[in-house]
């Protein structure tokens, strides 16, 4: 097929002169990939992406994925000129500003049309991935009827670099994602020059062996690009186009070079660039026929849209199609309800990675939404249930996915899962492992998605596997991200009220952090009536045990610490020393209570003392310098558990004397 080539080429340099004199305005950014993908993405965006601007939340639109989100002015012009409400050109052209939404980075938060905050290398592919197995999972649920979607990419050399490429594409392969089609940025610069500086890797040989369809297209010819993507739609696999382009196409003088990647052209190459594409408009001007023809692209997508409605409203499934995307949230409580009162009427001592195993089975058995998975540690990690049955390339109806050894590749997709909607995924993997998946997690807090992971094996209660494997600073430096619950229950009561929360935390993700040992069931008394309105874990701390002498001391402690707070208390109070516990399950949550309430828990009158098996830096802000933090100052050791927490000072007899010694001095 022959297109309009006179038509298309005015549009796509709209893309250039947006792009290149938003950089030049901002004095930074990247012009560069735009300006190499404008042909590409006009040819995409005309003929292809399933769109409605006026409805960007439509359920069964394309998901467009920019992972070379440096490029972001790319995104930013394609949403204005197709006829997104935002940015406006004035936005646009305070791009980077404070205030704008066009941010040096595509940000989810910031605009619509913007699936998913990109610009570390990499994850935005990896991210698509998961958006495409959500995609067929609901396909498998709700049939073409009412979920028939793909995910685009666009991805640069850099995205393709990035280790996390290959657990991403690997999963992909395996799952035979078909309706995922990366555009690849082809144009071998980095920032540091050529590409043969770093690489001599063959990329597509590594997609095919991967299980993926490749095809190659001239990057800058219209016809050719259409022919790739029609292949690539018409394969079954997941398919990467390699499309060859050039950086900075239509810069005469820096095109083609590392010049035109990260930093404006300058006045003088932009005006040159002006000449070379023919565009004679002002900075940030774009001539009426070419937006008209722009705005053209939507009409196809706006009546997909009008018939899928029609298909919704004639649904005998429209009813839980609509249910499946409302969340989980209003039914966390209500599913968890029984498995807490049967826990107080029956209490079980159980490690919290059990505890999370049996909340799991009513969460999963009574939320259809919910999708496990594990990075290659089913049963250590205990994330399968009866009702999670295996998602493959032959079944993708199932709610389980083995993601092999890929943890970082399963926390983006994990991402990309929730932000697709209809879906609130979980995976699990050892707790010292989430330095592996922590760009993701990162990304899942800043972009305010429900992902929420199990992190088994928390401290040196593991055991014999060592150090390597003993997290000692994991659960603090978790703590430091923003927008993210770090959970570290101390009993299955605990942990279902965890689950609970974090089900109900619809823009935040979670961390569950788990003993692999066994704990006591410190709960259950005022349990056996148990609403989510009484979930105590909900302030984060609160008081479990209160003084029966005069207070003089509060311990508080997390997770597997608390068992220990509570003999530490009982030898107090036989010493004649009051002593509060108080269990802090999540700190975020506490922090965020009012002053009254932390002030009532930790008073300034009395030594406070925290307990954790990790590191002990951050605890002062609860304990104040004149308090006490027992942990972790050192890595661990391999021995089994209970040796480890007697050499290291996790006992009673070793910290009852300390406590005393400060309330003395």
């Amino acid at each position: 097929m022959t297109l309009d080539a006179a038509r298309l080429q005015p549009m796509a340099n709209a893309i250039r002169a947006l792009s290149m004199d938003a950089v030049q305005a901002a004095n930074s950014g990247h012009p560069g990939m735009p300006m190499g993908m404008a042909d590409v993405a006009t040819v995409l965006f005309d003929r292809h992406l399933k769109f409605d601007p006026s409805r960007p939340d439509w359920a069964d639109r394309d998901r467009f994925v920019l992972s070379a989100g440096h490029g972001s002015m790319l995104i930013y012009s394609l949403l204005h000129l197709s006829g997104y409400a935002r940015p406006t050109m004035d936005e646009i052209a305070n791009f980077r500003q404070l205030g704008s939404p066009c941010a040096g980075h595509p940000e989810n938060f910031l605009l619509e049309g913007v699936e998913c905050t990109t610009g570390p290398l990499g994850q935005g592919l990896a991210m698509a991935v998961g958006m495409a197995m959500a995609e067929r999972h609901l396909n498998a649920q709700f049939g073409d009827e009412l979920v028939d979607h793909r995910t685009w990419v666009v991805a640069g050399d850099g995205c393709l670099m990035e280790g996390i490429n290959h657990e991403a594409i690997g999963l992909a392969g395996h799952l035979n994602l078909g309706r995922l089609i990366v555009l690849w940025d082809d144009n071998a610069i980095t920032i540091d020059g050529a590409t043969d500086l770093s690489t001599s890797e063959n990329v597509k040989a590594r997609y095919e062996a991967t299980g993926w369809h490749v095809v190659s297209c001239d990057g800058h010819d219209f016809d050719d690009i259409e022919r790739a993507i029609e292949e690539a739609k018409a394969d079954p696999r997941p398919s990467l186009v390699a499309c060859k382009t050039i950086i900075g196409k239509g810069a005469p003088n820096k095109q083609g070079t590392s010049a035109t990647h990260g930093a404006p052209l300058g006045p003088d190459e932009v005006a040159a660039a002006r000449e070379v594409l023919g565009w004679e408009a002002e900075p940030f001007n774009v001539p009426q026929d070419i937006l008209v023809e722009w705005r053209k692209t939507a009409e196809r997508g706006r009546h997909d849209h009008g018939e899928w409605e029609r298909r919704l409203n004639e649904s005998p499934h429209s009813d839980a199609f609509e249910k499946q995307l409302a969340g989980v949230a209003e039914g966390a409580d209500t599913a968890i309800q029984q498995h807490i009162r049967t826990l107080a009427a029956e209490p079980q001592k159980a490690a919290t990675r059990k505890a999370s195993e049996m909340a799991l089975g009513p969460l999963t058995e009574n939320l259809p939404q919910l999708i496990g998975g594990s990075a290659d540690l089913t049963g250590s990690n205990n994330t399968k249930t009866p009702s999670t049955l295996p998602m493959s390339a032959d079944d993708y109806s199932g709610r389980y996915i083995y993601y092999g050894i890929r943890e970082f590749g399963m926390a983006a997709a994990m991402n990309g899962m929730a932000l697709h909607g209809g879906v609130v995924p979980y995976g699990g993997t050892f707790l010292i492992f989430s330095d592996y998946c922590r760009n993701a997690i990162r990304l899942s807090a800043l972009q305010k998605t429900q992902a929420i992971y199990v992190m088994t094996h928390d401290s040196i209660g593991l055991g014999e596997d060592g150090p390597t494997h003993q997290p000692v600073e994991q659960v603090m430096s978790l703590r430091l991200i923003p927008n993210l619950y770090t959970f570290r229950p101390c009993d299955t009561i605990e942990t279902a009220e965890c689950w609970a929360l974090a089900l109900k935390a619809e823009e935040t993700p979670s961390v569950l952090a788990l003993t692999r040992q066994g704990l006591p069931q410190l709960r259950g008394e005022g349990d056996e009536a148990w609403t989510g309105e009484s979930n105590r874990c909900a302030k984060g701390g609160y008081r479990l045990r209160s003084a029966s002498a005069d207070r003089r001391v509060v311990i508080v402690a997390s997770g597997s610490e608390v068992a220990l707070a509570m003999e530490c208390a009982d030898q107090l109070e036989e010493a004649g020393v009051g002593a509060d516990v108080v269990s802090m399950p999540c700190t975020e949550l506490f922090d965020a209570q009012d002053d009254a309430y932390k002030a009532d828990l930790l008073p300034h009158d009395t030594l406070i003392v925290s307990i954790e098996a990790g590191s002990t830096l951050g605890w002062e802000r609860y304990t104040g310098r004149g308090g006490l933090n027992i942990g972790m100052e050192s890595f661990g050791a391999s021995a089994p558990a209970s040796d480890l927490f007697a050499h290291f000072g996790f006992t009673a007899d070793a910290i009852v004397p300390q406590i005393q010694n400060k309330l003395n001095n």
